[in-house]
C-alpha cells in the first residue's frame, strides 16, 4: 500500500540528520504535518511544524494525547559512540528508542517507521565494533515490532543541511574540514556521501512504502531517493 499523505512524528530533528531531513519534509508536498518532538527546540518554523518539547523522551506517556493521528515516525535521534562506554551508549541508542516506539505505536497502529542507523551496523549483535553491535540491536528491535513498515536508514557520509552547524566537537572538526568538499564527494561517490535532498525523499519514500527493502545501505538510499517520482 502506498500512502501519498504523511502525517509524521519526528524524533531528533534538532540533530545534523535530522535538519537534513526536515528541510526536505518542510519542501515535500508529500508530508502535510509534521510533529517534532525533543527536549529542546528544532529551530524552524514552517506551516505544517508544530513542537512537542518534552524534558525526558525515556516517558512520553505524559505527552500521549499529542501523540495520536500520525503515520510515519522518523527517527534520526542519536550521539557518537565516541568515549561512551556501552552501557550508557545502549540506554541512549536501544533504550530510548524502545521508550519512544513504546508510546507512539499503540497510538498509531497504521504508522510506519523510517529510522537513521550506519553503515556496516551489525544485525547479529555479537560483531567487534560495540557501536555497530548496539545500532543492530536497535534495528531488530524495529524490525521486530507491527509497525505499518519499518525501514532501516544505514547512512555512512552526509553533506550537512545549508546553514547546520553541529553541536558535537568531533563533528565540528570534521565538518570544519571537510565540510566545503563534501559536495564534492556526493557527486564523485553517490553511493557513500549523500545529500540531504536525496537522504530526505528516502525517508518520505520509505514512510509511503516504496522502499524495494527493510534495510537501506548507502547504495540503496541513493538509488531511492534519487529516484524519478
Amino acid at each position: 500500500m502506498i500512502v501519498d499523505d504523511l502525517k509524521v512524528v519526528f524524533v531528533g530533528a534538532s540533530g545534523m540528520v535530522g535538519a537534513a531531513v526536515l528541510q526536505e519534509c518542510l519542501e515535500n508536498p508529500a508530508v502535510s504535518s509534521i510533529l517534532c518532538v525533543g527536549r529542546g527546540s528544532c529551530g524552524r518554523q514552517h506551516p505544517k511544524l508544530t513542537e512537542l518539547i518534552h524534558p525526558d523522551l525515556f516517558d512520553l506517556k505524559p505527552a500521549a494525547e499529542r501523540l495520536k493521528g500520525y503515520n510515519a515516525c522518523f527517527y534520526t535521534a542519536g550521539v557518537t559512540s565516541a568515549g561512551m562506554n556501552e552501557a550508557d551508549y545502549t540506554k541512549i541508542i536501544y533504550g530510548m528508542t524502545k521508550a519512544v516506539v513504546e508510546v507512539l505505536l499503540p497510538l498509531n497502529p497504521d504508522m510506519a517507521m523510517v529510522f537513521v542507523s550506519g553503515a556496516r551496523s551489525d544485525s547479529t549483535e555479537k560483531g567487534g565494533l560495540m557501536w555497530a553491535r548496539v545500532k543492530g540491536r536497535a534495528e531488530n528491535l524495529l524490525l521486530g515490532m507491527p509497525f505499518r513498515s519499518v525501514t532501516i536508514i544505514r547512512l555512512a557520509g552526509l553533506v550537512a543541511a545549508e546553514g547546520f552547524r553541529s553541536k558535537t566537537f568531533l563533528y565540528k572538526i570534521f565538518y570544519a574540514a571537510l565540510g566545503p568538499i563534501m559536495p564534492l564527494l556526493a557527486r564523485l561517490f553517490p553511493n557513500a556521501v549523500t545529500t540531504p535532498q536525496i537522504l530526505g525523499r528516502a525517508f518520505i519514500r520509505s514512510a509511503q512504502g516504496r522502499a524495494p527493502k527493510k534495510i537501506l545501505e548507502p547504495a540503496d538510499i541513493h538509488a531511492l531517493g534519487s529516484a524519478t517520482p
